[in-house]
């Protein structure tokens, strides 16, 4: 399942905002999380996307948040629109609304209670611009 895969790249990107991941991490989370082979495939697709389109991604939501110094974001926030940004601009057979839906609900089970309005809004306002 899709957000079982998204969930598993958020946990390895969410590890990779504060030490270099050798692979051990993910293939650890795959298992973990009974990932099966096309989740996933998904899953390091989008942490691959992720890892080649980081600085892009971080300016977007930098350029977005000019109220939030970048050290107010939430690490885990920041994650979660990691992920989200990877599939909206990126992966072109996931409607957008999907990708900020899907970041949402990972904002309810992993982040603070404002969060979930934070991330769905910039996302939002990124995918409605």
């Amino acid at each position: 399942m899709r957000s079982d895969a998204r969930e598993a790249a958020f946990k390895v990107i969410f590890s990779d905002l504060f030490h270099e991941d050798d692979g051990e991490l993910r293939r650890s989370v795959f298992r973990h999380d009974h990932l099966s082979e096309e989740d996933a495939s998904f899953a390091e697709a989008l942490i691959d996307c992720v890892n080649t389109h980081r600085e892009e991604f971080l300016s977007i939501i930098s350029e977005r948040t000019t109220r939030y110094p970048d050290d107010r974001i939430f690490a885990v926030d920041r994650a979660i629109m990691l992920v989200a940004l990877a599939e909206i601009k990126y992966f072109d057979d996931i409607p957008p609304v999907v990708s900020v839906s899907e970041a949402t609900n990972l904002a309810r089970k992993y982040s603070s209670a404002n969060s979930t309005d934070f991330v769905n809004g910039l996302l939002g306002g990124i995918i409605n611009a």
